[in-house]
Formats: C-alpha cells, sequence, structure tokens
C-alpha cells in the first residue's frame, strides 16, 4: 500500500512518531532505534508496513529498508506479532539483530521486553533455516577468493552471507561485496560491516 512516508516529525511518543504530510499527520508505529534518528521538526522518510486486521489498521515504519526486512521477517515466525517485532529492533540494530540469529544467541533476543526463551529459540529456528536454504543458492564459482576460502572461511561465508540476506540484499550484491573483503582475517562481525561498507557505497 505505502512503500515510504516522506515528511516532517511533529510529534514523537514511547514507539510512536507522528508524520505531516502535506497536513495530513500520520500516526506511525516504530522502534526505539529508529526514533531515536528522528528529530521534531525536521524531514524524516520512513520505510513503511501496513498491517490490516479486521478491527484496525496499522502503519509500522523504519528509518532503514534492512530495518524493515528485519520486521518482515520477524512477523513470518509463528507467533510473532507486530508489537513482538518492534520490541526485539527496540533493543538493538538491525545488523547485531542478525549476528544473534546467525549465531544462535538466544540470550539477546530475550533481552527484548516480553520476549521469552521459546519465542527466541523460535526466531532462531525458523530463520537460521530458512536463511541456510536461500544462502545455499548463492554461488561464489566466479569469486576465486572465495572459492579458495578454508574451512572456516567458508564458515564464515555462509553465516555472513545469511546474516546480509536478512538485511535484504541480493546473492549478487553479496558475493561482489565479498570479493573485496579479506574473509581469513575478519571475524564474521567484521566481515558483515566490511560488505556493509562495500554495498553502501
Amino acid at each position: 500500500m505505502f512503500h515510504y512516508i516522506n515528511g516532517t516529525v511533529s510529534e514523537l511518543l514511547p514507539n510512536l512518531a507522528v508524520i505531516d504530510c502535506g497536513g495530513v499527520g500520520f500516526a506511525i508505529n516504530t522502534s526505539v532505534y529508529t526514533a531515536s534518528q528522528l528529530k521534531t521538526g525536521e524531514k524524516a522518510k520512513l520505510y513503511t508496513f501496513v498491517y490490516i486486521r479486521e478491527d484496525c489498521m496499522d502503519i509500522y515504519g523504519f528509518a532503514s529498508k534492512s530495518e524493515k526486512h528485519c520486521f518482515e521477517m520477524l512477523i513470518g515466525v509463528s507467533g510473532v506479532g507486530p508489537k513482538a517485532a518492534v520490541a526485539i529492533l527496540s533493543s538493538t540494530s538491525p545488523e547485531n539483530l542478525v549476528l544473534n540469529i546467525v549465531s544462535g544467541n538466544e540470550k539477546a533476543l530475550t533481552a527484548a521486553p516480553g520476549i521469552g526463551k521459546k519465542i527466541a529459540q523460535r526466531i532462531i529456528l525458523e530463520l537460521k533455516d530458512k536463511l541456510a536454504k536461500e544462502t545455499a543458492e548463492i554461488s561464489f564459482n566466479d569469486v576465486p577468493s572465495l572459492t579458495n576460502a578454508s574451512a572456516d572461511g567458508n564458515t564464515k561465508i555462509s553465516d555472513a552471507s545469511a546474516a546480509l540476506m536478512v538485511l535484504g540484499y541480493s546473492s549478487s550484491e553479496i558475493g561482489a561485496a565479498l570479493k573485496k573483503v579479506d574473509i581469513e582475517k575478519l571475524s564474521i562481525e567484521e566481515i558483515i560491516k566490511a560488505a556493509l561498507k562495500q554495498m553502501i557505497k
């Protein structure tokens, strides 16, 4: 329905930003992470997701496409609704969220209000399985520096690729970015950050 909303921030409340677009104030549910990047009276562009139920229509907005993609992935998990997804995204950045998922760090997920151990385990299980299937489709045959990686390097490539896919990047974008990263010397977190720098140039 809406891809994004671009306007002036007229009001900021807990987990809610009111964006004025041509004299109409849109109430946008958002995370603490996104809200921290907004200032009243200044322009803002939020990527939106419209959640429709029988009794209401809510708009959720995020400062980046990556955070929106994470939100969509989270609500696709059985038992995780929009409010729970926002709670998780409020407790960490999109980059750290995907690192927690690929590394199986359920303790970090339970740091979000209302997220128990069972839900955290389900998020990790369902998203890691989904990402494993998607990552298996990525071909690095045309990238010698990746095809010649050690066993440890291949593991890091797989985990980093999964994390980057959660953030919404395509296999071709990931392959091109990882080609310029020193896989063997860097940690998974450093690989992801280095790849992100390449993709946002």
